[in-house]
């Protein structure tokens, strides 16, 4: 009796109960059932299901590998989708991992949710012994669907005709391998937010094209990229050099976070003295940068990586004009060179805050007024002369010393030319110090 009296949750409405539920995994959902009878059907009704192998299979190692236990698992599945029935699914999520051909089977729970009006599908499928898990295309058919995460499974030919996904605004695929044709993303109306990790394209020539699409990032995805996203305010780009970028149309970008992916001998091929670009493949690949830049020449600010920074050497003479451009993030390493510093910053006349984190870098002839790596006659103008109000250090590796003494060098340089040093502010080991100006 006292237990009864101290049971408040339990009185709580089914409805409160099963969207307390929701939050837990499947597996924890399910072992409420025996806490009391007042539990026992309401896994029946809980909105969201969270199926892991790895939670169901802890915490002995290997157990993957053992059939009896990888079909107990499956009749698990298999009994929770049963004690549902038709009843409407909002979010679906299943991780499974298997030595096993269990694909016949995992068609059929993703076909259940799908049937009951899913509008979150989440899939993890590894199969250790194929490649990939080939995903059915009914994923791709669904009038409910609003977030779809993918990870390792194949999507086999699939043409934008065989598409309907209306509802569709998130869209994520990781290490998956994907065959459709150029218009697949155009089939998707609603888009909003693209996230693509280490997809393997069926066609190296790769067009994404989408009138709605807001934010995309894409990382580890090799191929030529054609970008026709006239709607996109947040472009996340850390790939190796694309062979081209034939297309890039990005017109309202917001902010982009460039990070190029090369490899020392592309450095080195192209840091050599009267390259040939024509002539050689991999320096041309990194000229080509110059028209992804150019396509993303309105946003208003901009992070680049100490490789990409390298890589905009080569292409000073085309630099385009970023005339939107507010703040401007450069991260340096010591290998990689500034070069492209001077240009850049000549070519963001409207630009009011830099950040620099780091200032070592590769020493060169041609890092204009950035650092003291130059003789005073050598120097071109950057810092010293751009229209900027804020000058942020983030320095890890050198003294404040060091950081202070540039500092004071690009303030009297900057006096000398006509210009405030507005506001500078310097994080270094030893602590942080503002440089405010006086009215």
């Amino acid at each position: 009796m006292l237990l009864e009296k101290m049971d408040h949750v339990s009185s709580l409405p089914d409805g409160v109960l099963c969207h307390i539920l929701s939050f837990l995994t499947t597996k924890e959902a399910a072992l409420t059932s025996i806490l009391c009878k007042r539990w026992r059907n309401l896994l029946s009704f809980v909105p969201n299901l969270d199926i892991d192998d790895s939670v169901f299979l802890r915490p002995e190692e290997g157990k993957e590998d053992r059939y009896d236990i990888q079909q107990s698992f499956m009749e698990f599945v298999d009994r929770v989708l049963a004690l549902q029935g038709n009843s409407p699914i909002k979010k679906f999520s299943l991780k499974f991992r298997t030595c096993f051909d269990s694909s016949h089977r995992v068609d059929g729970w993703i076909s259940n949710a799908l049937a009951r009006g899913v509008s979150e599908l989440d899939l993890l499928i590894i199969l250790y012994r194929r490649d990939y898990f080939l995903l059915s295309s009914k994923c791709f058919k669904s009038r409910n669907l609003v977030t779809l995460k993918l990870n390792s499974v194949c999507v086999d030919w699939l043409a934008a005709g065989d598409v309907f996904l209306p509802m569709l605004k998130t869209l994520v695929l990781h290490s998956v391998r994907l065959c459709v044709d150029k218009f697949f993303f155009r089939a998707l109306p609603a888009l909003e937010e693209l996230v693509l990790f280490a997809v393997s394209w069926g066609d190296r020539d790769v067009t994404l094209s989408n009138a709605s699409l807001k934010t995309l990032t894409m990382k580890y995805c090799l191929g030529t990229f054609s970008l026709d996203t006239p709607s996109l305010v947040y472009f996340c780009f850390s790939e190796y050099v694309a062979i081209d970028y034939p297309v890039v149309i990005m017109q309202n970008l917001f902010e982009a976070r460039i990070s190029l992916l090369v490899t020392e001998e592309q450095i080195e091929r192209a840091r050599a003295p009267n390259i040939d670009w024509v002539e050689d493949d991999a320096v041309l690949r990194l000229v080509n940068v110059e028209k992804l830049m150019k396509g993303i020449r309105n946003v208003q600010y901009l992070n680049l990586s100490p490789n990409t920074l390298e890589v905009l050497s080569l292409c000073c003479e085309s630099m385009p004009v970023f005339n939107n451009l507010k703040l401007l993030t450069l991260k340096s390493h010591k290998s990689r060179g500034w070069q492209a510093m001077p240009v850049l910053l000549r070519n963001c006349p409207h630009l009011e805050t830099l950040v620099l984190e780091g200032l070592l870098h590769h020493v060169t002839d041609k890092c204009g007024y950035a650092c003291d790596c130059v003789s005073q006659e050598d120097k071109g103008h950057s810092v010293t002369s751009c229209p900027v109000k804020v000058l942020e250090v983030f320095e890890k590796k050198l003294t404040l010393k060091n950081v202070t003494y540039y500092i004071v060098d690009v303030i009297c340089e900057r006096v000398e030319n006509g210009y405030s040093y507005g506001v500078i502010v310097i994080l270094a080991p030893e602590g942080l110090i503002d440089f405010i100006p006086e009215d």
